[in-house]
């Protein structure tokens, strides 16, 4: 066990008074003497330290990967190992606690690894092979949730666990992810209770004004910690803080609360990082940085509807403009680049960059291509699409200019080669690693739109896709390992390197990365269009005095012809090293 140093615990106390300044300084010293005590130095698994240009994400499910009468965790960590050690080195593994519903999402015990995939042995296995990062779902839990069916009871410990307002409490602002009623009446043994609930009728949000709540979840956290996860997600947690005529979204609270979490996490090990997701405006998600001391990395939401926006239409304008004005992640922070992911294509991010011509224009061409839409209540009671729902594949597979689908392999491949390219850290959703295709029997049998992009895959018949090189599962893996092993051997790929957006016009999306000592420049140019297209050298400043080369395609770069031709879709990383 270890002790707290007494400046620790003055930072602690002071963020508790800003998250509960109504409570003593009694309450306050129990807290963090409680913290106290859990702090452990002992860990299993690797050592996760600062990131650079191997740092690759894969994101997947427990059971993503199954065999017969195997538990899943075991099957999941010898695919990685046969098939994505030398690529992969960061494990996203979405939730794995029992659950009632919502994939995962509505945990029934925060303390235990849901039996049919494993236990926390298996967490901490894949631990030493790869960094794991896992969900921490503090918004809410399963109306199956022990802790839930306590509070039901009116037992005392859990008295004011979860948020139940009253009937003056104003709600007109608040900013809704979903289209199903708020609030719900759930009777108890002591009446009828006005629950909160953000995102379904199985999830009951947690009453963080209760300080208890926030002691359980860092009991949870450290749980997780000292069982091998190194990278905390938390899940949801722009929605964590409500009070009464406000959006009930990213208040104050909610980020003392972020800032304590990782002043904690400290403690227990330097090396822990800190993810929020937040699916909002580019704005507000930015906001989760906050002075270096919130979230090390957040999830760049906009960047899966602008490069999808992009590859349909040819045409980089708007992904170039965003780009333009992202500002740089300072040094021990960083964006996690994604493209697909578990959930659906995120649509409030888009908000102030595409125009309802443009979003229109863009869910034309997805339902073309086979897309499902989820909705959002908005405050003046009018529903508009949150988030689309689709596979990358299926999402890309044709477009205005290729109503036939001719390149829909290589819309793939560039779609994953951008953000390969660009600042920030790379994830990759295993469904689209391999090219899965809409679920829609799944889907639909389940009622759930979410499901059309989380299929699940038999070992053994994955295993022979995979290796069949006739098919798009071993095309796109096998183009995508190539990126990810390219990148990684070449320190101006590094996450935090310099970026500049290049001004190549509509039909090429560009950038310009340079490595920290400054001795290594790569040109990072992407063809949108299903056709050929010249590429002017000049228009790119490579310096004369230097050799160039393209990294991907291991040819040399003759700056003196002053033209470069590239393919329909193709990348190009011509670097000076």
């Amino acid at each position: 066990m270890m002790r707290m140093k007494k400046e620790d615990k003055n930072k602690i106390y002071q963020l508790l008074e800003l998250i509960y300044p109504d409570k003593s300084k009694e309450v306050l010293d129990n807290i963090i003497n409680n913290i106290d005590n859990d702090i452990s130095s002992d860990y299993l698994g690797n050592e996760f330290k600062d990131w650079d240009q191997k740092t690759c994400v894969l994101i997947t499910y427990a059971d993503s990967i199954y065999e017969e009468e195997k538990k899943t965790l075991k099957s999941l960590h010898e695919f990685l190992i046969d098939n994505l050690k030398d690529f992969i080195d960061t494990v996203h593994i979405l939730p794995f606690l029992p659950s009632s519903s919502d994939d995962g999402f509505a945990v029934t015990d925060f303390f235990e690894v849901d039996s049919k995939y494993g236990d926390w042995k298996d967490i901490k296995k894949i631990s030493i092979d790869f960094n794991i990062m896992s969900d921490v779902i503090l918004n809410h839990a399963s109306k199956s949730n022990k802790i839930f069916k306590k509070y039901l009871l009116d037992k005392k410990e859990y008295q004011n666990f979860f948020l139940s307002v009253s009937d003056n409490f104003d709600t007109s602002k608040v900013v809704r992810p979903r289209e199903h009623n708020l609030i719900q009446n759930i009777h108890t043994d002591y009446g009828i209770k006005k629950l909160w609930c953000t995102f379904s009728n199985d999830q009951i949000d947690f009453n963080f004004l209760n300080h208890k709540v926030l002691e359980f979840f860092l009991n949870v956290i450290s749980n997780f910690v000292k069982n091998g996860v190194r990278i905390i997600r938390l899940d949801a947690v722009g929605f964590l803080w409500k009070e009464s005529g406000t959006s009930c979204v990213n208040l104050k609270q909610t980020h003392s609360i972020i800032k304590l979490i990782r002043q904690i996490c400290d403690l227990h090990n330097k090396n822990i990082k800190i993810v929020t997701e937040t699916n909002l405006p580019n704005q507000e998600n930015l906001s989760y940085f906050g002075n270096g001391n919130e979230a090390h990395w957040i999830y760049n939401f906009p960047l899966p509807p602008l490069i999808i926006n992009s590859i349909l239409f040819a045409d980089s304008t708007i992904l170039r403009n965003w780009s333009m004005s992202m500002p740089p992640a300072l040094e021990g922070m960083s964006y996690l680049n994604f493209i697909s992911s578990h959930d659906g294509f995120g649509m409030r991010p888009t908000e102030g960059l595409l125009d309802d011509e443009q979003r229109s224009k863009l869910f034309e061409r997805l339902e073309k291509n086979g897309s499902y839409f989820s909705y959002k209540t908005n405050t003046d009671g009018t529903k508009s699409v949150y988030e689309v729902n689709s596979s990358l594949y299926n999402a890309l597979e044709k477009t205005d200019l290729d109503q036939k689908g001719k390149f829909k392999i290589e819309r793939c491949v560039l779609a994953y080669a951008i953000i390969l390219g660009i600042e920030g850290i790379p994830a990759i959703y295993l469904n689209s690693l391999i090219g899965d295709e809409n679920d829609y029997k799944d889907s639909n049998k389940s009622n759930i739109k979410r499901r059309i992009n989380r299929r699940k895959f038999n070992k053994k018949l994955l295993v022979e896709k995979i290796n069949n090189s006739k098919t798009k599962e071993f095309k796109i893996l096998n183009s995508l390992k190539r990126l990810i092993l390219k990148r990684s051997q070449h320190s101006a790929f590094h996450p935090n390197a310099t970026q500049f957006t290049l001004q190549l016009g509509p039909e090429m999306f560009g950038v310009w990365r340079q490595n920290k000592k400054r001795t290594q420049s790569i040109f990072v140019i992407n063809n949108l269009q299903p056709k050929i297209i010249q590429l002017n050298l000049s228009e790119i400043n490579l310096i004369a005095t230097e050799s160039w080369y393209d990294i991907i395609n291991e040819t040399q770069i003759d700056i003196h012809k002053n033209k470069l031709y590239l393919d329909p879709y193709q990348t190009v990383w011509i670097t000076n090293k």
